[in-house]
């Protein structure tokens, strides 16, 4: 992963937890299948793609409300499921 790429990317979502949860959940997309919402002349990591997309405000994130995180930690199967979910721009 470059530093570049992860300082610049934390100017535009400034919690370290919340970027990690946001770049993990799109590279889990990005190796499914999913097409990069960016250009690259050089072959990029979909860490970095991921980071590139968050960096040129290709990608956004809904952080789950109380409602949902309460719904969620009710049901036993969903008790870690408190990542941000992830949508194209």
């Amino acid at each position: 992963m470059r530093d570049d790429y992860l300082q610049s990317a934390l100017k535009v979502i400034d919690d370290p937890t919340i970027l990690v949860n946001v770049v993990s959940s799109r590279v889990k997309q990005l190796r499914r299948g999913t097409r990069p919402l960016v250009v690259s002349l050089e072959k990029l990591s979909a860490e970095d793609t991921a980071l590139r997309e968050i960096m040129e405000g290709k990608i956004t994130f809904e952080l789950p409300s109380a409602e949902e995180m309460a719904r969620r930690n009710s049901r036993p199967a969903a008790r870690a499921a408190h990542a941000p979910v992830v949508h194209a721009a």
